[in-house]
């Protein structure tokens, strides 16, 4: 049976997707820690990060290093967090978001019912960064 994040990429379930390339995909988790957390997804199921290899590692955090560098600009982030995890989705994932003090590492802050409106703003804000520093050919839309 395909994770949701499987569905979610081949558009059984809809997404705010920021990247898209062959290997790997970006979209804004449906509860962020801050506005802009992405998580970044390898197109093939890797139940655990362990099984991955070092170029399907190296490839995920590439991508969400361009997602962080962009989070800066769009958000005017001092740092960028970065999670590995893999509890509630069985499939590889970065979470990555834009953190202005050490309380936006604390996960008990994540918001459950973001407006659906503020996260299309924040999805366009993060496409623009991306497409402004030269990464326009995978950012969808």
């Amino acid at each position: 049976m395909p994770t949701l994040f499987t569905r979610i990429i081949d558009g059984e379930i809809p997404g705010r997707f920021v990247w898209q390339d062959d290997d790997v995909v970006a979209f804004l988790t449906i509860a962020p820690i801050t506005p802009g957390h992405t998580l970044v997804v390898p197109r093939r199921e890797i139940e655990h990060w362990l099984e991955a290899d070092t170029d399907t590692l190296a490839t995920v955090m590439a991508v969400a290093q361009t997602i962080g560098r962009a989070q800066e600009k769009a958000f005017g982030a001092r740092r960028v967090g970065v999670l590995l995890e893999g509890y509630e989705v069985p499939h590889l994932h970065v979470h990555v978001w834009p953190t202005q003090s050490p309380q936006d590492f604390d996960v008990r802050r994540v918001d459950h019912d973001p407006d659906p409106d503020a996260m299309d703003r924040v999805a366009d804000a993060l496409r623009t960064a991306l497409r402004e520093a030269g990464h326009g050919a995978h950012v969808p839309g």
